[in-house]
């Protein structure tokens, strides 16, 4: 099914205009206004929110992640969520196209994408056709019914999906995936996330390919017929102190009655679980005005409530949205494909075919080009998109590299991965991963190498570092990578009962191998302790009669 453009508008569309920048709105617009390109729908914005004022109204850019789309001509339409007021309804010429051809935003398949409420690329549920949707709706049932059954929790639709279901009786034309929430009776943040492990388990031996997203949610992954994966996301819902928590981001005043004992609802005529009261979920979820369609929509979640999940759960991930940016736009494209010279480096002072874990692999050139050359490598990074690219990369050039992720401001799977790589001898790799992080992420990071070079491997790091007295431009790409003060790394890992055997510093390059006039490499060794010598035990005391 496409989303066609509804009958003409009551008045000439002249509100707005498109251009390589995005799109200047010319009228005041309080609301959100629908983007479509030949007829497909492509995103949604509020220009008060989302745009900048420029001269002659207000600029919405395009979103990132079409940027690879954007050469070439299509009929831009952009209106209101109702589509009677139109502001622009005219063929638009972008980039600089050597032909004629006509902008598709499409996948390799061919099938129409859009841009989702949190600015990735899917396929939305208005091209989706009825066979797929049914095949959703399945899938779905199918997830609650073994979270029921295997798990023994009580799930039920929210979300976009029981928005959809009570608004209209049918999924959201602009959603991409459906989700289900459970009610969990533990009774503190550490239980509850050993009971989210326990229904990971649960439900991959039932069948299921997953994705753990965080201590208390996972992604299903759910084949469908035409090619793509749908997500069931499945999340966690629970109460410390009084206060109520769903993930993901919710949290506030929401009584238990609200969702037990379950209701029902129905969703294009299939019954699904439901909270008790489906209205009050949906106020707590998207505020007082969740009757009105709203296809810009974005959450606006409580720090307090954000800062508690983030801490119990996920670890910190502020900057997760932006490298996903970069990874999905124009910043991974200027990342130069040829090993880096620090990959060089590093390459002229281990064995051939030693074991290499590339921390923050990015786009992957150096995991790559080590890989090439014979050694068993793993790439790391926190960015899903990062790690997809990589992943379709080594497919396409045939390459053995083992992508995985971390999260180096989660303990969690700090320890886990440290674990891991202690078991077969391993040298670890970060390149310009040190600015990237915070203090308590550059704490993990020791602890993950003090782990990992157990079996005598060496932790190597490139980053850019700041000079006393001298003031150095950013390095690329800006505010995601950050100068640090090399004597503090040097004593943060001292610190940790880590040697700094090699340090050089001088010139070199940044992410986008731009000249970058101060670069400090290090080896450090994590010297394994000599236990003390064995010595008589103390004598017990004498009993006293």
């Amino acid at each position: 099914m496409t989303t066609t453009s509804p009958p003409a508008p009551a008045r000439a569309a002249s509100g707005a205009h498109a251009d390589d920048a995005g799109i200047v709105v010319r009228e005041a617009v309080e609301g959100a206004l629908v983007v479509s390109f030949d007829g497909h729908y492509v995103f949604a914005t509020t220009p008060v929110r989302d745009g900048r004022a420029v001269r002659g109204g207000v600029l919405v850019g395009w979103p990132a992640v079409l940027g690879p789309f954007l050469t070439g001509r299509t009929r831009v339409r952009v209106a209101d969520p109702s589509g009677r007021r139109v502001l622009l309804d005219e063929e638009v010429r972008l980039g600089d196209p050597p032909d004629e051809r006509r902008i598709a935003v499409v996948d390799p398949q061919g099938l129409p994408l859009a841009v989702d409420k949190v600015g990735h690329l899917c396929r939305a549920f208005s091209a989706t056709g009825t066979g797929v949707r049914d095949e959703i709706l399945a899938g779905t049932r199918r997830a609650i019914a073994d979270l029921r059954d295997g798990c023994g929790v009580a799930a039920y639709l929210n979300y976009g999906a029981l928005l959809g279901a009570v608004r209209d009786g049918a999924m959201i034309a602009h959603d991409s995936d459906t989700d289900v929430c459970y009610l969990s009776t533990r009774a503190s943040p550490a239980e509850v996330v050993l009971e989210s492990y326990r229904i990971e388990r649960v439900m991959r031996e039932r069948g299921w390919n997953l994705l753990r997203m965080s201590g208390g949610d996972i992604k299903l992954l759910l084949p469908l017929s035409d090619g793509r994966q749908c997500h069931v996301d499945v999340f966690v819902a629970f109460r410390v102190d009084g206060v109520f928590y769903q993930l993901g981001n919710r949290s506030g005043s929401l009584p238990d009655s609200a969702i037990l004992p379950l209701s029902t609802i129905e969703l294009h005529g299939v019954e699904f679980p439901a909270p008790a009261r489906p209205e009050e979920m949906l106020a707590f979820v998207y505020g007082p005005g969740w009757r009105v369609p709203d296809p810009s929509f974005k959450y606006a979640d409580p720090v307090g409530g954000v800062r508690r999940l983030d801490g119990w759960l996920r670890g910190f991930r502020t900057e997760m949205p932006a490298w996903t940016e970069f990874h999905q736009a124009a910043g991974a494209r200027r990342v130069p494909r040829r090993r880096s010279t620090f990959a060089r480096w590093v390459a002229g002072q281990v064995p051939r075919r030693a074991g290499i874990a590339d921390l923050g692999a990015g786009t992957g050139r150096d995991a790559l080009w080590f890989a090439s050359r014979g050694h068993a490598v793993r790439a790391f990074d926190f960015s899903r998109a990062a790690r997809g690219r990589l992943t379709r990369r080594a497919r396409r050039d045939g390459l053995p590299l083992d992508v995985r992720p971390l999260i180096l401001d989660e303990l969690r799977t700090v320890l886990v991965t440290g674990a891991e790589l202690a078991r077969e001898p391993h040298h670890l790799y970060a390149r310009q991963l040190l600015g990237c992080l915070g203090p308590a992420a550059r704490a993990n990071l020791w602890v993950l190498a003090r782990m990992g070079t157990r079996s005598g491997g060496r932790l190597f790091v490139e980053f850019s570092a700041t000079e006393p007295g001298r003031r150095l431009p950013d390095p690329a790409p800006g505010v995601l990578v950050r100068r640090l003060d090399a004597d503090l790394v040097r004593r943060e890992i001292e610190a940790t009962g880590g040697v700094v055997e090699l340090e050089e510093r001088g010139p070199g390059t940044d992410v986008w191998d731009q000249p970058d006039p101060a670069v400090v490499r290090m080896r450090v060794a994590w010297p394994r302790r000599t236990p003390p010598p064995d010595r008589p035990a103390d004598p017990l005391p004498e009993r006293t009669p």
